[in-house]
């Protein structure tokens, strides 16, 4: 799997991708809005995991780099949880490196991704929940056709504290 878009490349995660996942999870301005630092040891599992080969009928994550095309520089991650039977369903999740945000990059990344799991993995709706106050989050998943469907109230605990999360949407037909 590669998917390119103007400004860059997503590949199915790797081995070698081990310095950005470690990284992304490690950062606690990238993790904000995700958990807090997970221990290296649930960090390593994690990545194990995601490294399985992905179809839209796995359990697992689908797990992309997204790497600037110029430079083949690996700047985040981004990736979907599929719910295939009954729903065709796939929750998106994205990180990006701190110094590569606010750039316009995710929004690109979730539009490539977006447009691959709907076209060549035929599922019907893609969603995404984000931690309430999470405003840079909105505006990608806004940007890109996701829908507002509502907020789930003390849905999550982040560090200690229960927060609300946004629920998006967006259909194939969207």
């Amino acid at each position: 799997m590669q998917l390119t878009t103007e400004r860059l490349v997503l590949e199915k995660l790797q081995p070698e991708d081990w310095p950005l996942f470690h990284e992304v999870h490690s950062d606690p301005v990238s993790m904000q809005f995700i958990s807090a630092v997970p221990p290296l040891a649930d960090i390593r599992q994690r990545f194990q995991t995601r490294l399985q080969p992905w179809e839209v009928t796995s359990l697992h994550m689908l797990c992309v780099t997204v790497r600037l095309r110029e430079s083949g520089e690996a700047i985040g991650l981004i990736g979907a949880n599929a719910e295939w039977t009954p729903s065709r369903q796939a929750e998106i999740g994205y990180s990006l490196l701190n110094h590569f945000t606010g750039k316009g990059y995710g929004g690109e990344a979730l539009g490539a991704l977006a447009a691959y799991l709907f076209v060549q993995c035929r599922f019907h709706k893609l969603t995404a929940q984000v931690v309430e106050g999470n405003w840079p989050s909105r505006r990608i998943l806004e940007k890109n056709g996701f829908r507002l469907e509502g907020t789930l109230r003390d849905n999550y605990l982040l560090r200690g504290k229960w927060v609300n999360d946004w629920l998006f949407g967006k259909l194939e037909s969207d």
